[in-house]
């Protein structure tokens, strides 16, 4: 998938590919406005939190350093039925708003298709899951104190302006479940300084940071941070976990009076990591990873007249003589050999128009289009769903 936004990070960061994520702090620039402008704005994301009904910790707002109490901006909206839909009180959140105050919306990709393909983009170049969430930030208001992440950040100021400070790890690549605690920070201070509008910021996992617009004056900021999960040992070996569980030895109790076969056990999962490789466990992850939500086909809707792929990860197509398989989301499908121009068009990630294709592929576009919707490796092309593409993503079939 050709995304706008990840050339524009690459570009930005000086990076080529996903291979330096996590490996050390970087900060650039975008010089694109409308991608920036196109990411989302401030008054779409008030938008967005306006009309769902949503909770913390989902939603949740934050003054002078503390977490406003939800009762103050949330109030019950009861239908003429006297059904009772908790929903954000506008007029409170806009006083909270002109007082100084942030915002914080947590997985904007679930609820903004926009940010839905964003993270997709992001997942199929770092070949690991990816959630963005969005920070609205007023007047002279506080964000969080200096905190490290478990995870490796992205961060893109979309408006307005915000001053940061990006510390060293004080603990090497420390994780949410960990065997030691990581509550001080370093006092090395690798940048501070202020985000503007295009500014593109990578903050590897442990690194202490925090940002403020305390002392700023009237004025705004908005960013993005997309929070990117790698697999790490530890993950693999809780991978392998899952499989022992296929050999009986394993499924045995460990007796305490006799003692358990130590030798038995320790030979056993010898042979379990030799089978099973760190390789192994991230082509699993890439391609057993469930299936996304989106919209299911209905004929009665109206006809199938575009799709796209929306598997979290590239499908893997390989051609096998007369035959083309394709793996993903759990799923291994076998077609004809003479799909795969369909094929390839079809989950390349971009959106394609179905008659287009068929000019370009052939009929048979159609028939393919039909199985991979119906086995949910793509999606019906919404209106909704292509202004998420809009601008940022070329057409698959241009």
């Amino acid at each position: 998938m050709e995304h706008r936004l990840i050339s524009s990070i690459e570009t930005a960061l000086g990076w080529s590919g996903a291979e330096k994520l996590g490996k050390g702090f970087a900060r650039g620039s975008v010089d694109d406005p409308t991608l920036i402008s196109g990411l989302l704005t401030p008054n779409r994301l008030l938008d967005m939190v306006m009309r769902r009904s949503l909770d913390r910790p989902q939603f949740r707002c934050f003054q002078k350093g503390d977490e406003v109490h939800p009762a103050i901006y949330y109030t019950d909206t009861v239908s003429p039925r006297g059904q009772s839909v908790s929903m954000v009180n506008m007029r409170s959140l806009g006083r909270l708003l002109r007082e100084g105050a942030t915002l914080i919306l947590d997985q904007a990709n679930v609820f903004d298709p926009t940010m839905e393909v964003a993270c997709r983009a992001l997942q199929w170049w770092s070949c690991e899951r990816v959630q963005v969430n969005a920070y609205l930030t007023t007047n002279d208001a506080a964000g969080f104190t200096l905190h490290w992440d478990d995870h490796d950040v992205v961060i893109v100021q979309l408006a307005g302006e915000k001053e940061w400070e990006v510390r060293s790890a004080s603990r090497e690549v420390p994780m949410y479940r960990d065997s030691a605690p990581n509550n001080t920070p370093s006092n090395e201070i690798i940048w501070s300084g202020v985000m503007k509008t295009g500014d593109v910021m990578h903050i590897p996992r442990g690194h202490w940071h925090q940002a403020t617009r305390s002392g700023s004056g009237s004025g705004n900021s908005l960013h993005v941070t997309f929070g990117i999960t790698k697999r790490t040992g530890a993950s693999w070996l809780a991978w392998l976990a899952d499989w022992c569980r296929e050999r009986e030895i394993f499924r045995h109790d460990l007796d305490r009076r006799r003692g358990p076969d130590s030798q038995a056990l320790a030979e056993a999962a010898k042979a379990l990591v030799d089978d099973r490789s760190p390789a192994d466990f991230l082509t699993a992850h890439e391609q057993e990873t469930a299936l996304p939500r989106h919209l299911p086909f209905l004929d009665i809707l109206g006809p199938l007249d575009a799709v796209v792929c929306t598997t979290h990860f590239p499908p893997r197509v390989v051609e096998n003589g007369e035959t083309a398989e394709v793996v993903a989301a759990g799923k291994k499908l076998t077609l004809t050999a003479k799909a795969l121009p369909a094929l390839r068009l079809l989950l390349s990630g971009g959106p394609v128009l179905l008659e287009q294709a068929t000019a370009v592929v052939g009929r048979e576009v159609r028939e393919v289009a039909e199985i991979l919707v119906e086995e949910e490796l793509c999606a019906v092309l919404t209106p909704e769903l292509s202004s998420g593409y809009t601008g940022l993503v070329t057409n698959a079939v241009s």
